[in-house]
C-alpha cells in the first residue's frame, strides 16, 4: 500500500534469501501470489550466498522452479560483489584517501573472487538466470562487466537482462563497455546530491578526481547505456519522484535540506523524458514485462499512475513536489489519495 501510494506498480526485490540479519521473504511472496494478495508484478533476486561456489546453483535452479507463482518470479540472482564507500568497502580501483588525503592501503572489499565470479556468473547466465549485481566503486564495476563479458564470450548473446545496481564510481574505460555488453545501469538516482553523508564520509576520501566520476548517468547514457532505475529500499526513499528530481536536477529534493546546495556534478543530469523512462520503461524492461507496461499504449496492461500536475509543464525545480492522486494496476484503482 505505501509503495502504491507513491505510483510504484512493481519493483524487483533484491535480497530473497536468508542470512545474518536478514529473514528470507521467499515463501512470503509465494503465498500472497497464490492467495491473490501479490497485486504488483515483482522480481524475486535470489540471494547469491559468498561463503559460497558453484554447488549452490542446483539449489536456485530448485527455487526458480518454484517461485514463479502468479504475479512473483523468482528469475534474478543477486551478488553482491562490494560494499559501500561510507565504511571503505566498496571495492576501488585505487586506494582510499586517509582523513589528511593520503593514500591507505585499503581498496575495499570483493566479496566473491573475480575467478569465481566469472565462473558464476558465466552458470548463472548458462542456466537463463538474470543476474544483477551490487557494484559501487570502479574496481567491483569492472570485475562485474568482465565475468559478463566472458560469459558472452562463452555462452553467445541471449536475452537475460543482466543489470548493474548502483554504480556510485565508474571509471571512465567501463562507460561505453555497458552498451557494447547489453548490461543495464540501474541507478539510485536520488542518492547524487550533495548531503552530509556524500560531503563528509565519501568526497574526502575519494579525492577530487576520483569524486568526479560518481553517478555518471548522463555519461552512461551518452554512451548508450541503457538506464534502469530503483530505489534500493528500504536503505532510502522508494519514492520515484524524488529520484527524478535528483537524476534532472542533481540537488536533494525540496523538504530534504533547509540550503540544496550547488547541484552534484551537473554534467551528469539527465533530461526529465530521460529520467521517466528509466523508472518506467527501463525498469519494465530489466524485469522482462516492457511487452505488457512500462509505456502507455494499446494492448498493455493498464498500470497507470495519475499525479496532481504535469511535471513537464514547470520548473525543474518543483519536479519532487508532484503528488500521486490515483495509481491502477491492470485498470483497477489500489490508491487513490484522499487529501
Amino acid at each position: 500500500e505505501y509503495l502504491f501510494s507513491l505510483g510504484v506498480t512493481g519493483w524487483q526485490d533484491a535480497m530473497i534469501g536468508a542470512f545474518p540479519g536478514n529473514p528470507d521473504n521467499f515463501d512470503v511472496y509465494l503465498r500472497a501470489a497464490r492467495e491473490g494478495s501479490l497485486v504488483a508484478r515483482v522480481v524475486g533476486a535470489l540471494w547469491w550466498d559468498r561463503e559460497r561456489g558453484l554447488e549452490q546453483l542446483p539449489e536456485l535452479e530448485e527455487r526458480r522452479r518454484t517461485g514463479q507463482v502468479g504475479r512473483f518470479n523468482a528469475t534474478s540472482v543477486k551478488i553482491m560483489q562490494d560494499g559501500v564507500a561510507e565504511n571503505f568497502t566498496a571495492g576501488m580501483l585505487e586506494p582510499y584517501l586517509d582523513g589528511c588525503g593520503c593514500p591507505t592501503a585499503n581498496s575495499g572489499l570483493s566479496f566473491v573472487e573475480p575467478a569465481l565470479l566469472t565462473e558464476a556468473v558465466c552458470a548463472l547466465d548458462r542456466s537463463g538466470f538474470q543476474v544483477h549485481f551490487h557494484a559501487l566503486g570502479d574496481r567491483a564495476v569492472r570485475e562485474a562487466l568482465d565475468a559478463l563479458a566472458t560469459a558472452r564470450t562463452t555462452n553467445g548473446v541471449n536475452d537475460n537482462r543482466h543489470h548493474m545496481a548502483h554504480l556510485q564510481v565508474v571509471h571512465p574505460d567501463d562507460i561505453g563497455r555497458f552498451s557494447s555488453l547489453d548490461v543495464a545501469a540501474n541507478i539510485q538516482a536520488l542518492w547524487a546530491a550533495h548531503e552530509p553523508q556524500m560531503d563528509e564520509l565519501t568526497i574526502p576520501f575519494l579525492g577530487p578526481e576520483r569524486a568526479a566520476l560518481q553517478y555518471p548517468f548522463g555519461d552512461l547514457r551518452r554512451a548508450g547505456a541503457r538506464l534502469v532505475a530503483g530505489s534500493d529500499w528500504s536503505v532510502s526513499s522508494p519514492n520515484p519522484l524524488w529520484g527524478i528530481h535528483v537524476a534532472v536536477n542533481r540537488t536533494v529534493p525540496p523538504g530534504e535540506s533547509d540550503t540544496p546546495g550547488a547541484p552534484f556534478y551537473p554534467e551528469q543530469a539527465l533530461s526529465l523524458a530521460e529520467a521517466f523512462t528509466a523508472y518506467t520503461a527501463g525498469s519494465a524492461w530489466v524485469n522482462h514485462l516492457d511487452d505488457v507496461t512500462g509505456t502507455i499504449e494499446e494492448g498493455k496492461y493498464a498500470d497507470l499512475v495519475v499525479l496532481d500536475r504535469d511535471p513537464f509543464a514547470g520548473p525543474s525545480q518543483e519536479i519532487a513536489d508532484a503528488r500521486v492522486r490515483r495509481t491502477y494496476i491492470d485498470g483497477r484503482l489500489v490508491f487513490a489519495a484522499t487529501d
